[in-house]
């Protein structure tokens, strides 16, 4: 199939991924306001405002079809209850890379949910998307989503030594990869 990709809801064994709805905007800001949460991602933990706005952009991101494009689907229990989310973003389309990240509550952590939610990622990238690479950049100190990244069969393949100022201080990032050929799913 390939890109583009208009989003379509996945589904595994204990998780199901769809689109943020506004009826997730309260789990929505208690995850993205917790400051554990927030402690190793990219942003402060945000105001309401700004996951409203959050929450506005990432509801109407479906369709995948050019570098930069990006999905950003909630990660819901067999109740439907919002677990955290996802992202699968487009790095380059001609080069059929992908860029894959997990934010959970931390109720939810440590219970196999984002392991579960990234594998429907990665089966989606390797099989309707027909992508060739997927990353997944954290900062090192992030012990949880490393363990995640390994348990996925992703291969560490950098280290990059402060090359990030972030939250008033030089940070390091780790990179991961994974190949579709190298790509199965775990159990």
């Amino acid at each position: 199939m390939g890109l583009p990709w208009d989003f379509h809801p996945l589904d595994g064994e204990r998780v199901h991924l769809d689109l943020v709805r506004d009826d997730d905007f309260d789990a929505l800001y208690a995850l993205q306001s917790d400051p554990e949460v927030c402690r190793f991602l990219l942003f402060e933990p945000r105001s309401r405002d700004e996951v409203q706005k959050v929450l506005e952009r990432d509801a109407g991101n479906r369709r995948l079809a050019e570098s930069g494009d990006f999905v950003q689907p909630a990660i819901r229990d067999g109740s439907g209850e919002l677990l955290g989310t996802v992202l699968l973003r487009i790095e380059s389309a001609a080069d059929r890379t992908a860029e894959i990240g997990w934010m959970l509550r931390p109720a939810a952590q440590g219970k196999g949910y984002a392991r579960e939610a990234a594998a429907l990622l990665l089966d989606l990238a390797f099989g309707e998307l027909e992508l060739h690479r997927v990353i997944a950049e954290l900062d090192p100190r992030n012990a949880a989503s490393a363990a995640l990244c390994r348990r996925l069969e992703m291969r560490h393949e950098a280290h990059h030594l402060e090359n990030l100022w972030l939250k008033g201080e030089w940070t390091d990032t780790e990179t991961y990869a994974i190949l579709d050929r190298e790509w199965r799913s775990p159990a």
